[in-house]
């Protein structure tokens, strides 16, 4: 089992360059990084994880820009959205980032995407709550179609375009990994009809040999191999009893946070983390 670190990149905390070179000296195997375009100062919609939304969630990096600096000070470490709200992003800028990323990082860019929680936040782009799951998956469908084909043409409820010309394409073929966030049965669904893994939180009473469990049974349904299916378990408690259960339950990679703190703290943290490795 890989594994590697995600952190939410901001302007207050350790540059995400440093970050990563300093990670890929200890030998982990990746780095992802969270998204928000924004904060709605309303904040209606609550947070998942608790009743006061964390202050890095309104400061994070743009993550294709910060995952091209990252790109340029490493050479070996695989880079990630984790996730990517595609409910807020276009797809065809979207795919275009993406390829160019994965172009001048040398085929090492990951891409994990969400539909996100904040209704407000992604309504200020456009997208209605309700709907959010088919806009993610429809724009997914659409970037997969730019990258794979010469003159891409795609229609349907929430993307309609029709052939043209995009270039780069990607270094890794067919595409750059597509991971798919949550837990649920119909996430996994998602995963198996067209996706290339899974992105799951590691925390919150996930059980990975349950979880594990049910995307074999959906993908054995749907006649899918579970060899072609990546499962990155994101934000693992840090221990090494957490990462023995990952790894017995079949986990390809699993992940663990780093605050975003002053970068003293954050380089104990990932020392800590290193000596799990």
């Amino acid at each position: 089992m890989k594994i590697g670190i995600y952190i939410f990149a901001t302007d207050y905390t350790i540059r995400i360059d440093e970050l990563a070179r300093e990670a890929e000296q200890r030998g982990f195997e990746s780095l992802f990084i969270p998204e928000h375009t924004h904060i709605p100062a309303s904040r209606r919609s609550p947070w998942p994880g608790g009743p006061e939304l964390p202050r890095e969630y309104w400061h994070t990096l743009d993550p294709f820009v910060a995952l091209g600096y990252a790109a340029a000070a490493t050479s070996t470490i695989r880079l990630g959205t984790g996730i990517c709200l595609l409910t807020e992003r276009d797809p065809i800028v979207n795919a275009k980032e993406a390829a160019t990323l994965d172009l001048l990082s040398g085929g090492r860019f990951e891409l994990a995407i969400g539909a996100g929680w904040n209704a407000e936040e992604m309504e200020n782009h456009g997208t209605a709550f309700a709907t959010r799951f088919r806009v993610m998956s429809e724009r997914a469908r659409a970037m997969k179609v730019i990258w794979a084909e010469e003159e891409p043409e795609f229609h349907g409820e929430f993307v309609d375009f029709d052939p043209i010309w995009s270039w780069p394409k990607p270094v890794q073929t067919p595409n750059p990994p597509i991971l798919v966030g949550g837990e649920t049965d119909y996430t996994l669904r998602r995963v198996v009809e067209w996706a290339d893994g899974w992105f799951p939180r590691g925390r919150g009473g996930f059980d990975p040999a349950e979880g594990m469990a049910r995307l074999k049974r959906i993908a054995d349904e749907a006649g899918r191999s579970m060899d072609t299916i990546n499962v990155s378990l994101f934000g693992v408690e840090p221990s090494r009893e957490a990462l023995d259960r990952a790894a017995e339950a079949g986990v390809t990679r699993a992940i663990l946070g780093l605050p975003s703190n002053d970068r003293d703290d954050v380089m104990r943290r990932l020392d800590r983390h290193a000596g799990l490795l």
